[in-house]
């Protein structure tokens, strides 16, 4: 049996090739029928309707309010899809949003209130839509560490930050990539100072908020009125936070988990690097899955094992001869990789 850490990805990670993502993997029809009633009792399109749609529609699917569920149902159904009799789960983690579908995945909350809290924050951020995300890259296409382009970058942003109405902040250190968060003339201006690369960077984010910064302090305290503290449990699997914290089962204190999860974890930067370097170095797993929807997760998993040096790896060709020696990273949304963990593909 091998031992696998649990990586839920967050925003932007529903789009155009996910459209049917629910209808093909979901495996729990009563919970997902119970998850359309919540948003039908809110007046929200359900989930069978947004993941049955003939067409995808950016403007539509990519929206918090839906956005939130949709992922959140689709890492759900993933991580329930995972043989256990193969394999061991031992920690689990998630990106940005995905810390709310991380505390379903540990235990932390049930997968309802886990849709609860999900749902009602993703429609919080999209009615306020506070500011906005870019995101750029600090490594080259060989991923290997560039700590003095990275403090490069990180002093036009406090340069940026520092002009009069000028609000720019690292929203989440996603392995070798920065995504700023601020407002117009803070996200504009860094866009005009930073050179263009791929064709395609610097990225604005759509229909992304200034997530993980203090513009959101509104929203943080509309959750923490909405969500009841009964909502929170112990875990029964360790949690690792976006500050790289673990939250131990029978250890915990559920007041403090929903302080976190409706406080700091919605204000303050995201530190997703850190927080796989944490899985690799204490859990020290066999295999890093990352569950659906998507997989533009899995660049950033490897880039952040690259930068903890975990296995001795220093850029891209290394950890592509480790994963085709002997896998450790499986991305649930890449269909032949979903079929080596999940229940119906091991069977």
């Amino acid at each position: 049996m091998k031992t696998a850490a649990i990586i839920c990805p967050g925003r932007g990670t529903y789009n155009k090739s996910e459209l049917g993502y629910l209808g093909r993997h979901f495996p729990d029809p009563g919970l997902l029928a119970q998850f359309d009633a919540l948003r039908s009792a809110e007046g929200q399109p359900t989930l069978g309707e947004l993941d049955g749609a003939t067409r995808f529609s950016m403007a539509t699917h990519t929206r918090g309010d839906n956005a939130a569920g949709l992922i959140y149902a689709a890492t759900l159904g993933d991580f329930l899809s995972i043989d256990r009799e193969r394999v061991k789960i031992v920690a689990v983690t998630g990106n940005s949003m995905g810390w709310y579908s991380a505390l379903a995945c540990a235990g932390a909350v049930s997968a309802l209130d886990g849709f609860t809290i999900a749902n009602t924050m993703g429609t919080l951020m999209h009615e306020a839509m506070i500011g906005g995300q870019v995101i750029y890259p600090f490594v080259g296409d060989d991923w290997r560490p560039d700590p003095a382009r990275k403090t490069a970058l990180l002093a036009i942003v406090d340069a940026i930050a520092a002009k009069p109405d000028h609000f720019l902040s690292v929203s989440i250190d996603l392995g070798g990539m920065l995504v700023l968060a601020g407002n117009e003339a803070g996200l504009a201006a860094f866009e005009a100072a930073v050179e263009p690369l791929q064709g395609r960077f610097p990225m604005r984010l759509g229909n992304h908020a200034a997530f993980h910064t203090e513009l959101q302090a509104p929203v943080a305290a509309q959750g923490r009125a909405m969500l009841s503290p009964a909502l929170f449990t112990q875990p029964d699997l360790p949690l690792i936070d976006g500050r790289g914290e673990i939250w131990w089962p029978k250890t915990v204190s559920t007041d403090a988990l929903r302080d976190y999860t409706l406080g700091a974890q919605v204000t303050e930067s995201y530190d997703f690097t850190r927080a796989v370097t944490v899985l690799a170095r204490e859990f020290a797993p066999d295999l890093f899955i990352v569950t659906g929807p998507g997989t533009t997760l899995g660049g950033a998993v490897a880039q952040s094992l690259i930068l903890a040096n975990w296995r001795g790896m220093t850029g891209k060709e290394d950890f592509k001869s480790v994963q085709e020696a002997s896998p450790v990273l499986a991305s649930m949304g890449l269909p032949e990789q979903r079929a080596t963990i999940s229940g119906a593909g091991m069977r």
